[in-house]
């Protein structure tokens, strides 16, 4: 009664149905997730902390970067990007944000890291900001699912000074 044509039309129509609402109820059920991480950044040394040429303030750290972002992972987590930022205020801008350290943590085996290292990109400023400013040092994590949005959260560690002088 029905052609062949009609009927695999019907088939795949129904098996997309299908797969939508398992991506449906797979990225409904990270929902129910409640996440319990701990990072903790120390500063062991400022490495140098200088004018550029050009008027800019540069600083080099070395950073303990220690963090448990296992509680993040579900069966529905691809991978974790996380990164570390120094967030300070100025005159003109009510928020700076400068990127010191990042990674891709593509598996729960990988999530529980403590790390030494300098700071992975270079932290200035434009002007000369940074005598004596004080700043936090912020680990942010966006959770990339395998369906679904992708979530983003923050730890904000604050308590952290440049130094008065140049180095």
């Amino acid at each position: 009664m029905h052609s062949f044509g009609h009927r695999a039309n019907a088939v795949a129509t129904f098996a997309l149905t299908i797969l939508a609402a398992m991506c449906f109820a797979a990225s409904f059920s990270d929902s129910f997730n409640s996440p319990t991480p701990t990072a903790s950044v120390k500063i062991l040394n400022i490495n140098w902390f200088q004018k550029e040429a050009n008027a800019n303030d540069e600083v080099s750290m070395t950073l303990n970067i220690s963090a448990d972002l296992s509680s993040l992972f579900t069966w529905n987590t691809k991978q974790v990007f996380v990164f570390v930022a120094a967030e300070y205020e100025t005159p003109q801008n009510a928020l700076n944000q400068v990127s010191l350290w990042d990674g891709i943590i593509p598996a729960k085996e990988h999530a529980k890291f403590l790390i030494h290292t300098t700071n992975k990109y270079r932290f200035i400023d434009q002007g000369s900001n940074l005598k004596a400013k004080d700043f936090n040092l912020t680990m942010h994590w966006h959770i990339m699912p395998k369906t679904g949005k992708m979530f983003a959260d923050k730890i904000v560690m604050t308590g952290y000074q440049l130094p008065e002088q140049y180095r």
